[in-house]
């Protein structure tokens, strides 16, 4: 069995801390516009808390399905799953013990200008509850001085399987213990989103964005009517109006005000969670910060959340042989 460690990657500007236990960021750091640095994700000292559960998963890699699945149930080519019901009354981020919580093999560790780290995890046939034995990869690369790139790949390797990992980091580009996030901007490159019921599963409908407060086609105040939806943002976006380089569409961009820290991230996944930490509450992070609600954004890039009960979403089954490859960009900058 292997044990739970983190690992650093540093290319002299920008330092990163990431665990194999959930291939989870425990602290990134990134330089201001004055070159001071900040460790910009909400996490934990040691990786005894993450291990124990007092994570909201913070930092991880979630699967084998992002997101919720409703009812924890699905058909697939005739056969109903059944999944753990561990957000009731829905099944969450991969179930009781998803991808967040299992140790991974460290594959390779490189230094360098370019240092990355891959890891490893078979999921095994009935895992959780979902078909079929898959073999998953992903690499940390920190490809230039303030850009960090993630690759995630899944291979099932005998029966079709839904698959759709997401990155669950909680970034507050003020510093992870500077409070509340609602004066950040964002723009979201999306003309539309996936409304969601009481349970927050989506409908099924596609709904435009323009002349709601899901709208941050143009740059704006994360605070600025979020008090028009709920508890706040908690939505996933169809990412639909991005320009694209290499493959990949920009999603989002970040930004705090204060420390013109600003993260512009790019994906091939067709949709992302916006989460405004809306459920986080009290708890003793790294340092002794206390996190509170609405003390970060997740920018989780996704398959639309419960896409496999939505005939009209695009698919997330993965055929033995396919291989499930989902890149993320995360591009730092102080302008």
């Amino acid at each position: 069995m292997a044990e739970a460690k983190i690992f650093e990657l540093n290319n002299g500007t920008m330092q990163v801390k990431v665990s194999n236990f959930g291939c989870t960021i425990t602290s990134l750091l990134v330089p201001d516009k004055n070159g001071k640095l900040a460790d910009v994700v909400l996490g934990f000292d040691t990786l005894e808390p993450y291990m124990k559960g007092a994570a909201p998963y913070f930092g991880c890699i979630v699967g084998r399905v992002a997101n919720r699945i409703k009812d924890g149930k699905f058909t697939l080519n005739g056969v109903e799953y059944a999944l753990p019901i561990n957000k009731p009354p829905n099944s969450l981020h991969g179930g009781h013990k998803g991808y967040d919580k299992v140790i991974w093999e460290v594959a390779e560790h490189k230094q360098g200008d370019n240092p990355s780290i891959t890891f490893k995890y078979r999921s095994r046939d009935g895992e959780e509850g979902y078909p079929g034995d898959v073999s998953f990869t992903a690499t940390y690369t920190l490809t230039s001085k303030t850009t960090m790139r993630l690759d995630m790949e899944g291979v099932p390797e005998n029966k079709p399987t839904p698959i759709s990992l997401a990155q669950h980091t909680y970034w507050n580009l003020a510093g992870h213990d500077s409070g509340s996030i609602l004066d950040h901007t964002i723009q979201i490159w999306a003309n539309h989103i996936t409304p969601v019921d009481q349970n927050t599963v989506p409908t099924g409908e596609i709904m435009p964005v323009k002349g709601t407060p899901f709208d941050f086609t143009t740059e704006s105040k994360i605070g600025s009517r979020i008090q028009e939806v709920g508890l706040g943002y908690d939505h996933n976006y169809v990412l639909d109006c991005g320009d694209e380089k290499s493959g990949l569409k920009h999603a989002a961009k970040l930004k705090d005000p204060t420390s013109s820290r600003t993260l512009n991230l790019w994906t091939n996944a067709p949709g992302m969670q916006f989460y405004t930490a809306n459920y986080v509450n009290g708890i003793v992070g790294k340092g002794g910060a206390q996190y509170g609600k609405q003390s970060a954004a997740c920018l989780e890039t996704q398959g639309f959340p419960n896409a496999i009960n939505q005939p009209n979403f695009p698919s997330v089954v993965v055929q033995p042989g396919e291989t499930y490859k989902h890149t993320m960009l995360f591009e730092f900058s102080a302008e």
